[in-house]
């Protein structure tokens, strides 16, 4: 299976053999030679990890524990970081200074209360670990306090769909399984869970409830929490499950405690997801604006409109140019519509209208069935190339970093409303920290999501940057954007978490009472504090 420890590299993103071939890295070099002239784009190779230059392994597991239990230092070397940017530079120069002491890979749900009994006796933090796939270090073994050593708990050998319902169309499903894992046995029942991240080859589903993951899909239930029936957690104190319903209004949601906690609170080891038919049509179509405000408007009447696309990512001119191959003045709206029902080629048409209304020009005629189980695109150049370049968008940004380049992402949401002013104060705040501290770089744009009251916009940055000073430079221009994005009511991060990066703002978003009621849920079920240290809190 595609993404399974085999094949994964320790160091970046995905599998060993899905890395750059020849071709596209000469390729990669050309173009980022040519927007970043002065720039050093030298190749640098990962370490080898080996005991040597990982840190010394501080506990020993109880011997009961022993055979789920790993201190290969590629393991924990692996185990280390997230898939950030910053990641991956610390991992091309060895920095592994935060390894785990202990890879632990549960089989059963009872290893896992084993294991959190073991740990909170013996004052060792316990970071769960799915497919490690955070960018906002989650999984990373950057502790507050002091504790006897810490353990990586990979769950992914809990990985099985246990019980499909197939008439309320849901499933329990183990919290550990891959995501193309996770549809393989759901497609012998004609269902899907219809949750893709960019991540989806190499994230599970426990990752993605953790996190509150978002999915490809622009509208609707894009969202991992209304796809979410029910959920079993482990927690130092216990073992809780949530009843199986398909709404209540019995107080405050048990679901919605641990959707989003991060391993903080507790383990998920189950979960009941709702279902969906798969999609038999689909159609899609890309617009052209020469107007960037055009663009957005069109976007918005679009979200509010009630066709509901799965597929409306607006590309603004720098991100369609660089990853679509398009030369617009405004942007680029991707749509694509998909249904298990009906036909959909009239709600194209309508949203293609609506385009056509703000200054938009369909790139080609809607396009009908696509292939696979993903949402479908239009079947234009530009879009075409755009979602090849998504696809590999990973590799190539492990191919940059290897050169010393800075190519890094944020995002957020806002509404409709205040999106004009937050945009100009991210493009202003992160121009201006590339030029303070890389002396240019360009700064793109595209909306991931949209709803009727506002847009997701994620932010693409390249820089050239200085192999000694990588980290830090991102860190600068990290800070600087999140500053705006604080300073003008957006939040710190729409579906990639909060982990230890985001913890200075999100501080700073959440309300103080909510804070005092999540420290003491976190007192509460995990007395000794040792799930996840750092994380929310």
């Amino acid at each position: 299976m595609a993404g399974n420890d085999a094949t994964r590299s320790w160091w970046g993103w995905g599998t060993l053999d899905g890395a750059l071939d020849p071709h596209e890295t000469q390729s990669l070099v050309q173009r980022v030679s040519g927007m970043l002239p002065d720039t050093d784009l030298t190749a640098h190779e990962p370490p080898i990890p080996a005991a040597d230059v990982l840190p010394a392994v501080r506990v020993e597991p109880p011997a009961s524990l022993a055979d789920l239990c790993s201190t290969d230092p590629v393991d924990r070397a692996g185990h280390t970081h997230g898939k950030a940017y910053r990641d991956v530079v610390r991992n091309l120069r060895g920095d592994l200074a935060h390894a785990p002491d202990v890879v632990v890979r549960p089989r059963t749900e009872r290893d896992v209360v084993d294991v959190l009994d073991w740990c909170s006796g013996a004052g060792v933090a316990v970071v769960p670990y799915g497919g490690g796939s955070s960018v906002v270090g989650g999984v990373e073994a950057r502790l507050d306090g002091d504790y006897a050593g810490a353990v990586s708990l990979d769950v992914t050998a809990m990985d099985q769909v246990l019980e499909v319902d197939r008439t309320s169309r849901a499933a329990r499903i183990q919290a550990g399984v891959l995501g193309p894992h996770l549809e393989d046995q759901l497609r012998p029942y004609a269902l899907t869970l219809r949750h893709f991240p960019q991540s989806f080859e190499f994230s599970t589903l426990g990752g993605w409830l953790a996190t509150r993951a978002g999915g490809h899909f622009a509208t609707l239930h894009t969202h991992i929490d209304d796809l979410t029936e029910s959920l079993r957690v482990v927690s130092p104190c216990g073992v809780g499950e949530s009843r199986r319903l398909p709404g209540s209004g019995a107080g405050p949601s048990p679901d919605r405690m641990f959707l989003g906690s991060e391993g903080t609170l507790g383990v998920i080891t189950e979960a009941w997801m709702r279902l969906q038919e798969r999609p038999r049509w689909r159609a899609g179509a890309s617009v052209h604006f020469d107007d960037w405000d055009d663009a957005v408007t069109a976007t918005r009447v679009v979200a509010q409109s009630g066709l509901h696309p799965a597929n409306c990512r607006l590309l603004d001119p720098a991100e369609a140019y660089l990853n679509a191959g398009a030369a617009v003045g405004g942007g680029v709206l991707v749509l694509g519509f998909e249904s298990a029902d009906h036909p959909v080629d009239s709600a194209l048409a309508r949203a293609v209208e609506i385009c056509r209304d703000h200054g938009g020009v369909p790139a080609a005629p809607a396009d009908g069935a696509t292939a696979g189980d993903e949402p479908s695109a239009a079947r234009d150049a530009s879009a075409s190339t755009w979602r090849s370049s998504f696809l590999r968008m990973p590799y190539q940004r492990d191919a940059l970093a290897q050169r010393s380049v800075i190519a890094e992402t944020f995002e957020t949401a806002t509404t409709w409303a205040a999106f004009p002013a937050l945009h100009a104060a991210i493009t202003a705040a992160a121009t201006e920290a590339i030029r303070e501290v890389c002396g240019v770089g360009v700064v793109t744009c595209r909306f991931t999501h949209v709803y009727p009251d506002g847009p997701a916009p994620y932010y693409g940055v390249y820089a050239g940057g200085r192999w000694d000073s990588l980290v830090a430079q991102w860190d600068e221009v990290k800070a600087a954007v999140s500053e705006a994005i604080i300073g003008h009511g957006g939040t710190i991060t729409h579906h990639h978490a909060v982990g230890r990066d985001h913890r200075p703002w999100y501080d700073e978003q959440r309300p103080t009472p909510f804070a005092a009621a999540l420290a003491a849920a976190k007192r509460t079920l995990d007395p000794a504090g040792i799930l996840n240290p750092g994380v929310l809190l």
